[in-house]
Parts: structure tokens; C-alpha cells; sequence
């Protein structure tokens, strides 16, 4: 969807098209549901208030993602994430794929083994894997989100793929 003016779009809108999308990739940063509530609610505020700045220069989901990944890092580099949520708990809603009961629960099993070994791969890994593989952005977009090279992208996926394979293997 490339929109050129904030003015045909609402938040209520944006929230209704990508609240759950950006609720997840939030959660892929801090792994906390009552953290990811809480910045998911701040992220569309934040949106809300900068709805102007949007110049129609990407697709208005990039540009989403974008404030949604910046108020991420903020987050997680900041006082307040260190004490009032210092542990780790929750879960990637995962899509389960199978046609029989027992096919969709051994897809289930090796869902959550993933998703645990996901959550356990330095950021640095884990925006990389959740970007490329759950939200399907090219190399390209996921360079533009994160600010880095696309060479960079591709080191740090084949780096993260490969410890995820170790780690898979160990368990």
C-alpha cells in the first residue's frame, strides 16, 4: 500500500491494519507481552502525533515499522525497561500448519522450539530472523529498517541461521 498523504488514512485505520502485526514485531525486541502492550499502545501515540512527517517517501507500513523498530531500541536502552521489567516470559504467536490433530501438534511442539530459539539469539540476530522470516521484507527493506547494509543483512541471516541450527541440533 503506498500512500503519498497521511491525510486519507486514521489511526484507527493503521491500528486496525497493522496494530497485531506491530504488536508482534515489538514483542520480538523485548519478549515481555505486558512490555509489548505497553510500547505497542506508545508506538501508534507516537504514530498519531507524527502523521505529518510522513513525506510518502516508502510504503506507509515501512514507515511504521520504521518508528516502531527506533521506539524498540529506545526501549530496551533505557531505565525503565532494566527495572521495572527485568525478566523474560511470553511467546511468538506462531501459524501452525498440518491436517490432522497429531500432525498439528508435533508442528505445535516444533513451533515453540523455533520460536525458543529465536528469543534466545542476540537482537542483532533475532530483528534480522523476525523481519526477514515472519514479516516477509526483502534484504533491501530490512537494510532501509534497521539503517544498516544490505551485506550487513545478509552476514548477520546467515550468521543467525547458522546458530540456530547449533542450537536446534543441541536440543
Amino acid at each position: 500500500m503506498r500512500i503519498h498523504s497521511m491525510d486519507s488514512v486514521t489511526i484507527e485505520e493503521m491500528v486496525d491494519r497493522y496494530g497485531e502485526d506491530v504488536w508482534k514485531l515489538v514483542f520480538s525486541y523485548v519478549r515481555q507481552e505486558q512490555a509489548a502492550d505497553d510500547l505497542t499502545q506508545e508506538i501508534f501515540i507516537k504514530l498519531y502525533k507524527k502523521m505529518d512527517t510522513f513525506a510518502g517517501h516508502s510504503t506507509l507500513r515501512t514507515w511504521i515499522w520504521r518508528v516502531a523498530i527506533n521506539h524498540c531500541k529506545d526501549y530496551l536502552n533505557s531505565w525503565y525497561k532494566r527495572k521495572v521489567f527485568p525478566e523474560e516470559n511470553g511467546h511468538f504467536q506462531m501459524m501452525s500448519s498440518g491436517s490432522s490433530v497429531e500432525g498439528a501438534v508435533i508442528q505445535k511442539d516444533e513451533d515453540r522450539q523455533l520460536e525458543k530459539v529465536v528469543l534466545e539469539l542476540p537482537l542483532k540476530y533475532r530483528e534480522i530472523i523476525y523481519l526477514f522470516y515472519y514479516e516477509e521484507c526483502s534484504i533491501k527493506e530490512v537494510s532501509f529498517l534497521l539503517g544498516v547494509k544490505e551485506n550487513t543483512v545478509k552476514t548477520r541471516l546467515r550468521k543467525a541461521k547458522r546458530l540456530m541450527k547449533e542450537r536446534l541440533v543441541i536440543e
